[in-house]
């Protein structure tokens, strides 16, 4: 594992890991409602519906929150970093941007050093909003993980960073987008 966080497989362990996979799936006998792809994605889809669900009193929806929480915590300040933060086209986050700004949370400024640059300030109202998203999603994830105790939970996380690393070593193989 690596140095920074035990339970990450190195990119090698990652290839080591790829070569000796097992053929968990058969092409003839396969069922899409077994494959992990099917039931992440379903669990992505409950999650993001059930997120929205909980955070129409403020007037957020599923595609909105990320963007503001991703502003809130700053992990963006610019329309170029926002939309490389939330994996969307330029012209997806003007759009949403737009729907932003009319709902008051948030405005663009240009900046003063470089007038190609679009900064992105949360207002009052973008923070208020922002503040409700961790709980929020704390709230969910706690729900759906009702059952399950710290170690399985601790287990849960490193199989799906295996998975997430194996899927990423395996992009950067076929020379993908995120081939660094």
């Amino acid at each position: 594992m690596s140095p920074s966080n035990p339970s990450t497989p190195t990119d090698a362990q990652a290839a080591d890991a790829r070569q000796t996979a097992i053929a968990f799936y058969d092409a003839a006998a396969y069922s899409p409602e077994e494959s992990i792809g099917y039931l992440m994605r379903r669990i992505l889809a409950t999650v993001a519906q059930e997120v929205e669900h909980q955070l129409e009193p403020c007037d957020l929806t599923n595609a909105q929150w990320m963007p503001l929480f991703k502003l809130f915590m700053a992990k963006a300040g610019t329309v170029a970093e926002l939309a490389r933060e939330c994996e969307m086209d330029a012209g997806a986050t003007t759009r949403l941007l737009d729907r932003m700004e009319a709902k008051g949370l948030c405005r663009r400024v240009r900046s003063v050093d470089d007038r190609r640059v679009v900064n992105i300030e949360l207002t009052d109202e973008g923070f208020t909003a922002a503040r409700n998203i961790p709980v929020v999603l704390s709230r969910v994830q706690n729900a759906l993980l009702t059952g399950f105790t710290a170690e399985e939970f601790q287990a849960l996380k490193g199989f799906l960073r295996r998975i997430l690393a194996n899927a990423q070593a395996q992009t950067r193989q076929e020379g993908g987008p995120n081939e660094a």
